[in-house]
């Protein structure tokens, strides 16, 4: 018997690790636009889950972005179907009109048709084919935003059923992956679009990064993004457990979890909220000096009241 190829090999234990915790018997999704990086874990889920009792799916989202999307998406399927997966499925999808930018817009509609897949198909997880490549670009494009460290930790493993398996694999191994299966991977154009800030990290700043600092910038910005996880995983724990809207007790908190109750608090009644929403519910607390109210993105606003941190609506 021929020995594994190295990249076939690598995905398989990363799948399977990822799965390991799955009940038996249960279905999971790949979402899967035809890429190299989610096609070849399509291929591998399709090898694995069974070996697992598991069934597994394929969901391919529809942005109608590009000419020929919907006749990509029927092949995709199509090629799915051939090898299993049930079910093999289009979402279509209308990203016109969403807030932000295409990207985020994108972003948000293909997340809610892959939760509606997997709600309406009693998926136990839908598996992303996000790799260490993808976590380092966004770590980076987190730190051109100033963001805190919920930005810097990047994409997690796991969230409710979202599971990346590939996030300790580099794309190079997606790629020769394909190559070794026989997969004809579909390139997105939008990839190599400067008019995306993505596209943008992936093909300038990313190398350039590599070029002056050595090819470990990569795994090193990845795994930065994993420890800095762990330790908000662990101050969010606290603030939830310290959760106050009265100012006093509010004000003796530290501000790492001060911030965070304030966010956590306030991300129940608003979307989209930035560090300017957060530094004015900040000194609603500890810079108060008879201010107006704070108006938070959807209509809502916060004021100050008898000690009270209060939200009208």
């Amino acid at each position: 018997m021929a020995p594994l190829p190295p990249p076939v090999a690598a995905l398989r234990v990363a799948v399977r690790q990822a799965l390991s915790g799955v009940r038996t018997g249960s279905s999971v999704l790949v979402a899967c636009s035809g890429g190299a990086d989610s096609l070849a874990l399509a291929a591998t889920v399709a090898f694995v889950a069974p070996r697992l009792d598991l069934r597994p799916g394929l969901v391919t989202v529809d942005h109608q972005l590009q000419p020929g999307s919907a006749d990509r998406a029927a092949k995709l399927v199509a090629w799915a179907a051939e090898r299993g997966f049930v079910p093999a499925e289009v979402a279509v999808v209308d990203v016109r009109g969403r807030p932000g930018g295409p990207e985020a817009a994108a972003r948000d509609a293909r997340y809610e048709a892959l939760g509606a897949a997997a709600e309406r198909h009693g998926a136990a997880a839908v598996l992303l084919g996000h790799t260490r490549d993808d976590q380092a670009e966004t770590v980076l494009l987190a730190l051109a935003r100033g963001a805190g460290p919920r930005g810097l930790s990047g994409m997690p493993a796991r969230r409710g059923v979202f599971v990346r398996p590939l996030l300790d694999v580099d794309r190079a191994t997606t790629r020769a992956a394909c190559r070794e299966l026989g997969l004809e991977a579909w390139e997105d154009p939008h990839n190599a679009d400067p008019a995306y800030a993505r596209a943008r990290v992936r093909s300038t700043a990313l190398p350039a990064l590599v070029d002056a600092l050595g090819p470990g910038v990569v795994a090193n910005l990845a795994r930065t993004a994993a420890l800095i996880a762990e330790d908000t995983a662990l101050l969010d724990e606290l603030a939830a457990a310290s959760e106050t809207l009265n100012t006093s007790e509010l004000a003796a908190l530290h501000p790492a979890i001060r911030r965070r109750v304030l966010r956590h608090w306030a991300s129940r009644h608003s979307t989209a909220l930035t560090h300017v929403h957060l530094d004015a519910l900040d000194a609603l607390v500890i810079d108060w000096h008879g201010q107006g109210a704070v108006h938070l993105p959807g209509g809502a606003t916060v004021t100050r009241r008898d000690g009270f941190i209060v939200l009208d609506l």
